[in-house]
């Protein structure tokens, strides 16, 4: 099984950051954080990487969900996805599969949340 879901699409890597924060949104998520690791990399190791940004999106019904089923499950929250520049133009955009990460945790109603929010991030991913 893998433990996450990508595609490539064809624009600049800014429009990529706002097509998937909008394509998010459009399925309940929120974008609570976005890291740019090549800008962080670089600040911190002066080291060089490709545009790289990770974004915590968060769907606070699913959350809640996970939260009453789980409290401990905040350490897996939010669900990642990321953009990475694979060249000028093409960009990947992976996101976390929940039932990968989640299934580590023997909780059936758990379980029933990380395929609720796998089918809804697969659906972002694939409908990029």
């Amino acid at each position: 099984m893998s433990y996450y879901f990508s595609k490539t699409v064809a624009m600049p890597f800014a429009a990529a950051i706002n097509h998937v924060t909008n394509k998010l949104a459009s399925k309940g998520f929120g974008v609570l954080t976005s890291i740019d690791v090549q800008q962080v990399m670089k600040a911190k190791l002066g080291a060089e990487f490709k545009p790289y940004v990770i974004l915590g999106a968060c769907n606070p019904h699913f959350a809640w969900r996970a939260l009453q089923a789980d409290d401990k499950v905040g350490t897996m929250l939010p669900c990642n996805v990321i953009l990475t520049e694979v060249e000028p133009g093409k960009v990947e955009v992976a996101a976390v599969d929940p039932v990968a990460s989640m299934g580590a945790i023997d909780n059936r109603e758990l379980a029933q949340v990380a395929n609720d929010v796998r089918r809804l991030l697969d659906e972002v991913v694939r409908e990029l």
